[in-house]
């Protein structure tokens, strides 16, 4: 929790609030969510998944420690989700997160706290010591999420997800624990501090900062 931004695992009970913020943001969320690929001629036939099989997924993962699925609140009231995926042990210890939110609540700095939050979680509690964000290089809301952040850009990631109908590239953004020894959250605090008092952080790039993968700012 960090204010009026909450971050908890997501519910079965959530479901009547999450379609209906879901449905109501169709359109906004469309042109960036993952869609299922035809089948080849060998392949099986796949559908979309209802909420309950999705949660009842999720917590599998979750339980297998390959996943950490969360809804995000503000101000009392569902507005989003976050997902830690394809968490991998051993010599990497790494995860991915992706993310959307309510049109409505976008601007407010609601998504880069969640991220903050989740990614803080991953580094300190679960153990975790690399978070990837990968973004398709049209979605400009969901970049300056992890430029606010400080995530590091590492490159292209070519017909990485198939989003929106078709193979799409990807840009891949990274962090490491060691880049945020005091958390990045705290981080993300001063920085939101510092920018409003017109004061530049040390090292920080003012072209990185800017507006709203999910859409999301």
């Amino acid at each position: 929790m960090d204010g009026d931004i909450v971050l908890r695992p997501i519910k079965l009970r959530d479901q009547k609030v999450w379609r209906e913020v879901n449905r109501r943001n169709r359109d906004w969320l469309r042109p960036w969510e993952a869609t299922i690929p035809p089948p080849t001629p060998s392949g099986p036939i796949t559908h979309r998944p209802t909420y309950r099989q999705m949660v009842r997924h999720l917590r599998s993962e979750a339980n297998a420690g390959r996943m950490l699925p969360f809804v995000i609140e503000y101000q009392g009231r569902l507005v989003g989700q976050l997902t830690v995926a394809g968490i991998t042990w051993g010599s990497m210890c790494s995860g991915h997160v992706g993310y959307w939110v309510d049109e409505s609540v976008a601007g407010r700095g609601v998504v880069p706290t969640a991220v903050a939050m989740a990614v803080d979680h991953c580094f300190r509690t679960v153990g975790l010591h690399r978070i990837e964000v990968c973004i398709r290089p049209e979605n400009g809301p969901s970049r300056r999420v992890v430029e606010k952040l400080g995530f590091r850009e590492e490159g292209l990631r070519p017909r990485y997800l198939h989003i929106d109908g078709a193979w799409r590239d990807h840009l891949v953004f990274a962090l490491t624990a060691e880049e945020v020894p005091g958390g990045l959250l705290a981080r993300w605090h001063r920085a939101r501090s510092q920018e409003r008092t017109g004061q530049e952080l040390p090292g920080h790039d003012r072209r990185n900062r800017g507006i709203p993968h999910g859409p999301g700012n």
